[in-house]
């Protein structure tokens, strides 16, 4: 019984890390008025029939504090690339030269400072909504087990270390959501 109920906490808790690794990745996606390589992340252009992460066909370089370059490694993509930057919707609209896509990331008005301070709520917000159904399935796991003969004592004190872990863990998003505020919110 007591490698299952250790199986079942390590589990939670590699459960609830990835959680909040997603967050993180979230998080990075949104602009805070500092270039960033990383908010080009998970868009796909076409690539000879086939949507392909830009960083896997082009360069892609921060010039300065608020300007991104994108260099293709192949021309003839530069077309398809501006679209799928232009098709994501990331409030950047692609300078293209013929060699080279330039985005000017445009400096945040505190609507647009508020609008993305507000997307990283619902961002963290679904990330303790995945951490809390972790529990929910742990706990679920622990009663599993205490009917098929775990001891109430065992059963009681593994949903603590649970709701432990998911305190923790949501205490984690809530100081992630501050600091990307902190950040947005600077001028």
């Amino acid at each position: 019984m007591s490698e299952e109920i250790s199986k079942i906490i390590s589990d939670t808790e590699d459960f609830m890390q990835k959680a909040l690794n997603h967050l993180e990745t979230e998080l990075v996606k949104i602009r805070a008025g500092k270039a960033n390589p990383n908010m080009l992340e998970g868009i796909k252009a076409d690539y000879y029939g086939n949507p392909t992460d830009i960083n896997q066909i082009a360069n892609i370089s921060v010039l300065d504090a608020r300007t991104i370059s994108v260099q293709p490694w192949e021309k003839n993509m530069l077309q398809a690339i501006e679209r799928a930057i232009t098709m994501a919707n990331i409030g950047i609209n692609p300078q293209n030269d013929g060699n080279i896509i330039r985005l000017f990331l445009p400096p945040l008005t505190e609507e647009r400072r508020k609008e993305l301070v507000k997307r990283c709520n619902v961002e963290g917000e679904h990330a303790k909504v995945s951490v809390r159904n972790i529990r929910r399935d742990s706990i679920e796991a622990i009663k599993k087990l205490q009917k098929d003969g775990l001891s109430e004592d065992i059963s009681k004190d593994t949903e603590k270390e649970v709701q432990d872990l998911t305190d923790k863990y949501i205490s984690l998003v809530d100081k992630h959501l501050q600091a990307k505020e902190k950040e947005i919110m600077a001028v």
